[in-house]
């Protein structure tokens, strides 16, 4: 008896302690926010909970977006056995438990079992393979929920049996609404604080979050929590409380995720595109988020070759420049020296001729291997290389007019071949 009573007082303790975007996380479909692509009237998912008629799933989406609620709402509504398993702690000796529990709740009570994996790109890929047979047979139904593309973390078996839900970033309107209903719930919320909170808090607070519901609520409780009460017990929030304690917000992006190629692709196919504009931006979110800046500076010494090429030479002299000088000169002076080539680079001329003239040659070498150079443009540096022709009949340009003579320069198989087109 006293063990329950200590597991009881821990929960509500648990629950106490929780943050506060654990606490109000929604507890049905009603109650959520956002995503109503996947979870509006009518939608798949929404018809999969509703029918408890789930197949295995994976949620991707950017932190925050609901995927570990709307598998708890999963967990809640329908009645499957609901299992959790930790990418990063559980292993294969866990996963043979699990299998064993999901056999006795077939047998024994006629249910299915659903194996909830957060972070499944963490799972290696003999954790990934051990899945497999289990979800192939039907004895577990995974619920997958990743930040990081799927097609490139998880096995394309697995996979292959798995539904994708994209789950996106919420609206700005999205995330105020949430924390309009945090201030406003006296069980679960904030409502039991006499709060006084000016209407561009809720806005500032929702762009401080970039779309993440958990950092804006979270941020919500710590500001409401550090704001001294008045005398009357009132405590009065303005944006610059907010300011004051949130200082400058870090944008969203992972060095080594999704994000970062997202970004680096709009930088190129702005400077591509021509639009110095869009191509800055870009620039700027990559050395505000702390992207090295000679990896920048590479990527524009390739683009002023594939893109520009001799259309306009001084581009990739421009280019090669500011790569120096960035690494001359480092951060923060050499933003100004990529934003400036940046500019040059968007906006000169553009042509891919001399790109697509080292692929065709390059495919020819794949086709026809190593073609005999024709005998006049061998090198003759011996006797018996003369004798057998080398260098024969080869006709030095300059001791022609305008220092060009016509003759053959590819190999007999490839003649007339033109890998570079002028126009």
């Amino acid at each position: 008896m006293q063990v329950e009573l200590f597991s009881s007082q821990s929960k509500d303790a648990q629950q106490m302690y929780a943050p506060l975007a654990d606490r109000i996380r929604p507890q049905t479909l009603e109650e959520f926010v956002g995503q109503q692509h996947i979870i509006g009237k009518g939608r798949a998912l929404q018809r999969m909970i509703e029918r408890d008629e789930l197949h295995s799933i994976i949620l991707w989406g950017p932190p925050g977006s609901g995927k570990t609620t709307l598998a708890r709402i999963i967990a809640n509504t329908t009645q499957m056995h609901f299992v959790p398993f930790s990418a990063v702690t559980s292993g294969v000796p866990e996963l043979r438990k699990v299998v064993q529990e999901a056999h006795a709740q077939r047998n024994m009570h006629g249910k299915r079992t659903v194996l909830f994996v957060d972070e499944i790109h963490r799972l290696n890929k003999a954790q990934q393979d051990a899945f497999l047979p289990h979800v192939e047979n039907g004895m577990l139904t995974i619920i997958g929920a990743t930040t990081e593309n799927p097609s490139f973390e998880v096995i394309r078996a697995l996979l292959s049996r798995c539904q994708v839900f994209i789950l996106q970033r919420l609206t700005e309107e999205e995330i105020i609404a949430l924390l309009q209903r945090a201030i406003n719930d006296k069980q679960r919320g904030l409502g039991k604080y006499a709060l006084k909170i000016d209407s561009d808090v809720f806005s500032l607070l929702a762009q401080h979050a970039d779309g993440d519901t958990r950092i804006a609520l979270n941020q919500l409780e710590m500001v409401v929590l550090n704001t001294e009460p008045q005398a009357d017990g009132l405590r009065e929030i303005t944006p610059e409380t907010v300011k004051n304690l949130l200082g400058t917000k870090a944008l969203a992006y992972d060095k080594h995720g999704e994000e970062h190629y997202n970004v680096i692709s709009a930088f190129i196919k702005s400077m591509r595109g021509s639009d110095p504009n869009a191509a800055v931006y870009y620039l700027a979110r990559m050395l505000d988020a702390g992207e090295d800046p000679m990896f920048i500076a590479r990527r524009m010494v390739i683009l002023a070759s594939e893109d520009i090429g001799n259309a306009d030479p001084q581009a990739l002299v421009i280019a090669v420049a500011a790569m120096q000088a960035v690494h001359f000169v480092g951060l923060p002076e050499a933003q100004l020296t990529l934003s400036q080539a940046v500019i040059y680079l968007a906006l000169a001329p553009k042509n891919n001729r001399e790109y697509k003239a080292i692929l065709a040659a390059r495919e020819d070498v794949k086709q026809y291997g190593a073609l005999p150079v024709p005998l006049h443009l061998r090198n003759a540096p011996t006797r018996l290389m003369k004798d057998l022709g080398y260098g024969k009949e080869y006709r030095y340009p300059h001791d022609y007019e305008g220092n060009w003579v016509e003759q053959d320069y590819l190999p007999e198989a490839l003649q007339g071949k033109r890998y570079y087109l002028s126009s």
